[in-house]
């Protein structure tokens, strides 16, 4: 399947600089001198939440995150309130904040309060490798992001220009490893969807010009087979069959020969186990096989990944995987099974028309044209959840490189421009 829409992206990219010239209002200036005035602020508030430890599952580090932005939107005149998720869920919870009007757009703004980077990490503390680039656990991935969604939002709330609009933030708490079951832990993010017009996502930026107007989406897949446990002397013989790990083996060589190929569609098996008995962990992702070469495999598992545009072609992958899964070798059986984790983001005409307007910002900015960044080279994002409900933009955070790694840093000197962006494409939209 050949998708056609993202060489339509490039065409809207290509906006004329002259048609976008237009000047910087009063209010707009105002608002780009508060947020030059609130930049050392705004800094000093990242390290600080930075240097507080939110990996998903250290549930006391997400809450005491969101219990500083929850001051800081509590600060500006915001209606503040944390949602807390199920024990059983082992995940924090979720900070909404929200001003109720009837001007303009209803703006839906996303970002998340955790990181990757576990109680047990050795990576915790916001460090300076030079007079702009800073080395921060989740300060790109996104604790940036949320700083500048609070300061666009602070410079507006300075300039009095947030009267009698409606704009929802939404701060997840476990966007890094999503809580179970998505009908829980989603339900208030898309909620609030349903009461927006446009969802504005500040995930990590992968360029100054450039943001996202469409993401894949992701499901994990896992395929069980059982072979016929038997002295290896008899294998191939119509009694023994070819052993689990054989089927399993053709399995994914199918997979790779005929599932393979399509645009944006990947599948990756991440973990193999196969032999006599098997031992998997679900929850630590660790497990351990027994066997012996002269024994036909009895069993094995594979789990993996799928990654998808639409979920047209998320259908199409799973049917043929399916079918692979059910032609069994001689004396073997195997199963099939997939787990909806995020939906696909597509390149709506809404999206183009957000990003459009992005642009025309950033040129009336003096910061250049806003181009749309390859699907194909973004993960998943929590603004995937409500992109059948609202025009979407994401990818509006902060630069920096090497998230989710010990070498993840956050560029210092873009906040101050990014935020001016975000403040001035905020105002615009809720004045439409």
């Amino acid at each position: 399947m050949k998708l056609r829409y993202f060489p339509i992206l490039v065409f809207f990219s290509f906006f004329s600089v002259q048609s976008f010239t237009q000047n910087l209002n009063r209010a707009e200036k105002k608002l780009i001198k508060s947020i030059e005035n609130n930049n050392v602020e705004a800094i000093a508030f990242l390290k600080k939440v930075v240097n507080i430890n939110s990996g998903t599952l250290n549930s006391d580090g997400v809450h005491e995150v969101g219990m500083v932005f929850k001051g800081a939107f509590d600060a500006i005149d915001f209606k503040t309130s944390w949602i807390p998720m199920p024990e059983d869920m082992n995940r924090a919870g979720h900070l909404f904040a929200e001003t109720s009007g009837k001007k303009g757009k209803k703006l839906l703004l996303i970002g998340h309060l955790d990181t990757v980077f576990e109680e047990d990490s050795p990576f915790q503390n916001f460090e300076m490798v030079n007079d702009s680039v800073a080395h921060a656990p989740g300060g790109n991935d996104m604790k940036g992001g949320d700083v500048i969604v609070l300061y666009a939002l602070k410079a507006l709330h300075e300039n009095g220009l947030l009267k009698d609009s409606q704009i929802i933030v939404a701060f997840t708490g476990d966007e890094e490893s999503t809580g179970k079951p998505l009908d829980i832990s989603r339900k208030d993010l898309i909620e609030a969807a349903k009461r927006s017009d446009i969802a504005l996502g500040f995930e990590t930026s992968t360029g100054f010009n450039y943001a996202t107007v469409a993401r894949r989406g992701a499901s994990g897949w896992e395929v069980k087979v059982t072979g016929k446990r038997a002295h290896s002397s008899g294998i191939f013989n119509e009694n023994t069959g070819a052993g689990a790990i054989f089927e399993i083996s053709r399995i994914l060589n199918e997979f790779y020969d005929e599932v393979k190929g399509e645009e944006y569609l990947t599948f990756n098996p991440g973990i193999l186990l196969g032999g006599t008995f098997l031992d998997y962990d679900e929850k630590t992702g660790k497990g351990n096989a027994f066997g012996k070469s002269n024994v036909v495999s009895q069993t094995a598992i594979v789990k993996g990944g799928l990654r998808f545009i639409s979920e047209d072609q998320k259908e199409n992958a799973r049917t043929k995987m399916r079918r692979i899964v059910a032609n069994n070798l001689p004396q073997t059986s195997a199963e099939i099974s997939f787990e909806d984790s995020y939906p696909a983001m597509a390149p709506t005409e809404g999206n183009l028309k957000l990003l459009e307007q992005l642009s025309q910002v950033s040129v009336a900015l003096n910061q250049g044209e806003v181009l749309p960044y390859d699907p194909g080279k973004r993960g998943a994002a929590d603004t995937s959840f409500v992109a059948d409900y609202v025009a979407c933009l994401d990818g509006l955070g902060t630069m920096g490189s090497s998230a989710h790694t010990p070498e993840e840093t956050v560029n210092l000197n873009t906040i101050e421009a990014l935020t001016k962006r975000t403040a001035v494409l905020i105002y615009r939209l809720i004045n439409q």
